[in-house]
């Protein structure tokens, strides 16, 4: 049976002037899904969520939220009050505590006592701003301010969650903690949208990615099919030996496509077209060749790489 889709869009443009920013595209995400939206900057991102976001207006095409679709006009309240958006670089209110800040939203969506305070401890408790409820925003540290941010978006209890770039600017502590904070959102059944230039983090967090190019989505996929369709396996061998004396074996051995010595360590990188069974067979070769080898790494090509091999090709 088909899972059922969050989002859907048929044809989704939108022109400013003369500039096509999002030139007719089919999305399609599954219902409690993290789906990572990347592509360089001027790809259309931030374009296409602000029309999933109903902060844009799109000039064709049509977007579906779990099966109903959503129009600017104010036909569909209910519809847009399951939708959670946090734009890159929102402003803060400086002079609130963080409670204050965090009431005067769930006013805004008519959360009613004592469901309130409530949803207001419950946001707290996720973000880890607990005992920080009454500090001034102002005092608070970058990542403590987005994820403040992250906290009024989710105030209302939204199902879908689009988040453009919500990890720029912040250390790798601060990003880690906020990924574990779109875990459990997910987990709690949340579908959650995400556009970011870290592609690490992504990596770790999507069932699938969407890559954006000049305003097409050129590639939308599982990230599973992705690596298995166009990452490479790699091996990094290290021998106590000649390094010539591996790349005298590893020339004869037929899924061994390229290779690199890596500078300074006695090691050389393998791009390598086998199966794991095939890295067993390699390994098993090699010290049958009497090669004394101190490391053989299996690894595969991440997400970053792809999405470069993948751009290339779009500009070749």
């Amino acid at each position: 049976m088909a899972k059922e889709l969050a989002i859907r869009t048929c044809g989704l443009t939108k022109q400013f002037d003369r500039h096509v920013a999002v030139n007719e595209i089919d999305l399609e995400i599954e219902t409690g899904e993290v789906y990572g939206l990347i592509g360089p900057n001027g790809a259309g991102k931030t374009t296409l969520m602000r029309m999933l976001a109903t902060a844009e207006e799109p000039t064709t095409g049509e977007i579906y939220i779990n099966g109903d679709r959503l129009l600017r006009d104010k036909s569909n309240p209910t519809l847009k009050r399951r939708l959670g958006y946090l734009p890159d670089d929102y402003p803060l209110y400086e002079d609130l505590t963080v409670w204050d800040y965090l009431d005067y939203f769930a006013r805004l969506y008519r959360l009613r006592e004592p469901r309130r305070t409530q949803r207001l401890h419950e946001v707290l408790e996720l973000i880890q701003l607990g005992n920080k409820r009454h500090s001034m925003i102002s005092t608070l540290s970058r990542g403590m301010k987005q994820r403040l941010s992250l906290a009024r978006t989710i105030i209302h209890e939204p199902i879908l969650l689009l988040l453009d770039e919500p990890v720029s600017g912040l250390d790798p502590i601060a990003r880690m903690q906020f990924r574990e904070i779109i875990k459990t959102l997910q987990e709690a059944g949340m579908t959650i949208l995400i556009s970011s230039h870290v592609l690490s983090d992504l990596a770790e967090l999507c069932s699938s990615v969407g890559i954006m190019e000049l305003g097409f989505l050129v590639e939308s996929a599982s990230l599973q099919q992705l690596y298995q369709r166009l990452a490479r396996q790699q091996i990094v061998l290290s021998t106590l030996g000649k390094i010539e004396t591996v790349l005298s074996e590893l020339k004869h051995h037929p899924l061994v496509e390229e290779w690199e010595v890596m500078p300074g360590k006695n090691s050389v990188r393998v791009n390598f077209s086998g199966k794991q069974e095939d890295c067993a067979d390699l390994l098993r070769s090699l010290i049958s060749a009497g090669i004394p080898l101190t490391g053989f790494h299996c690894t595969q090509e991440d997400l970053e790489t792809i999405f470069l091999k993948l751009g290339h090709k779009q500009a070749s």
